[in-house]
């Protein structure tokens, strides 16, 4: 059960990408270029969700939006960091023993 939770918590941002994709494409491809949209899901999902979810065609990105985008990064990059933490002891090392 522990395992599913990791899973969902993992793809639920390149899920919830998905699904405003295929809800309104127009808006998802004004707000990011294909190449900035696949980087995106692939390396920023979080960072890349709030800031489809928070483009505005008629001003774009202002204000108080870049505090939300700085939290996605803060997101994205934890997410990045706890695995190379959680990763560091998958192999044991024989002198320990």
């Amino acid at each position: 059960m522990g395992c599913l939770v990791v899973l969902l918590g993992a793809f639920f941002p390149r899920i919830a990408l998905l699904f405003i994709w295929l809800a309104r494409p127009a808006l998802f491809q004004a707000a990011l270029s294909p190449l900035f949209a696949i980087a995106g899901i692939i390396f920023l999902p979080f960072t890349t969700l709030f800031y489809v979810l928070l483009w505005n065609p008629t001003t774009g990105i202002q204000g108080f939006d870049w505090v939300w985008i700085g939290l996605a990064v803060v997101i994205d990059l934890a997410s990045y960091g706890t695995s190379a933490f959680g990763g560091r002891y998958a192999v044991p090392n024989r002198e320990t023993y």
